[in-house]
């Protein structure tokens, strides 16, 4: 089996919460870091919730580091629920991971280079604001030689935006860094809310989950009951996106996913700084930078996650 090896950059968040259970699950992947910046909550808080998170599964092998506390240029945006600051240890009942002491940026430029100098590049899985990874790139360009790909769960095209009318959130708290990141010349894969919007997590699911995934997915369904992620008037039925396990699931199964690959880029300044624009049509009759994800098996990515979430209940029994 050839495995994944990523570096998972997020901003915990309950979506980011799932997306690491699913690949802590999973032996597919070869987890090296876990990257954190600030996004949903201040970083205090997201590196808190990620050491409980990874600390839950068990894993405590797998190092976090803290990143960026704010964006490259601009405002400081936060999440929906950012008055709420890190999750209470009763949601997530877990001692958290000590920090490792190096820089989150200074960790990916170290891997990507020794990446690079083996020739065995790895996979970053940004499913928060791009802060950290711009300035990698910002700082020491040739990191990029090392870096495969880019799994990101961003952008919104046909689907507009959820933070604002124009905006997804992970773009919208740093657009400047998205631009660098989607400009680098390294492969884009996006899962944009136009695809996260047709997978919703039901009552159903969360009741599967908390009988079946162990801790964590007792914890999943204690987040999402917290939590209301639900918005019936506009997605037409009941049901919370789990935007950024997407990512997860295309690594380990990417058939459940359909896309093409186009021209993308992003608004900076502005306005509307933060939107997010697709030439699916070629009217630019420029080079394609990114595969936008356009469809997803709503019945096999939740078959997938529940598959997966199990190995915790098999393991915790």
């Amino acid at each position: 089996m050839t495995r994944h090896r990523i570096i998972i950059d997020t901003d915990p968040g309950v979506d980011d919460a799932v997306a690491l259970w699913l690949a802590l699950a999973s032996p597919e992947l070869d987890i090296l870091g876990i990257t954190v910046v600030a996004g949903n909550v201040a970083l205090e808080d997201t590196t808190l919730n990620a050491s409980r998170i990874v600390a839950l599964s068990g894993r405590r092998d797998v190092p976090v580091f803290a990143g960026a506390p704010r964006p490259l240029i601009g405002p400081q945006r936060f999440g929906k629920y950012v008055h709420i600051g890190a999750f209470r240890p009763e949601l997530v009942p877990a001692e958290p991971l000590t920090l490792q002491q190096e820089h989150a940026v200074d960790f990916i430029v170290r891997t990507a280079r020794q990446a690079a100098e083996d020739h065995n590049p790895i996979t970053i899985c940004a499913i928060g604001p791009m802060t950290n990874l711009a300035l990698a790139l910002i700082q020491h360009p040739d990191v990029a030689k090392g870096i495969r790909q880019i799994v990101t769960m961003s952008c919104a095209f046909t689907a507009l935006g959820h933070r604002t009318p124009w905006a997804e959130f992970n773009i919208y708290a740093d657009p400047h860094a998205a631009h660098r990141v989607f400009f680098s010349g390294i492969p884009l894969v996006i899962m944009p809310l136009d695809v996260t919007f047709q997978a919703l997590l039901t009552s159903r699911e969360l009741a599967t989950l908390r009988e079946c995934g162990g801790l964590p997915g007792q914890a999943v369904a204690r987040l999402f009951e917290t939590f209301d992620r639900s918005d019936v008037q506009r997605l037409g039925r009941e049901g919370g996106p789990v935007h950024d396990a997407a990512v997860i699931a295309w690594l380990l199964q990417p058939t459940l996913f359909n896309g093409c690959r186009t021209r993308v880029g992003v608004v900076t300044d502005g306005e509307t700084a933060g939107h997010t624009w697709a030439d699916f049509h070629n009217k630019l009759n420029a080079e394609p930078n990114a595969t936008v994800m356009q469809s997803i098996d709503e019945a096999g990515f939740f078959s997938l996650l529940t598959q997966v979430m199990a190995r915790y209940g098999h393991s915790q029994a």
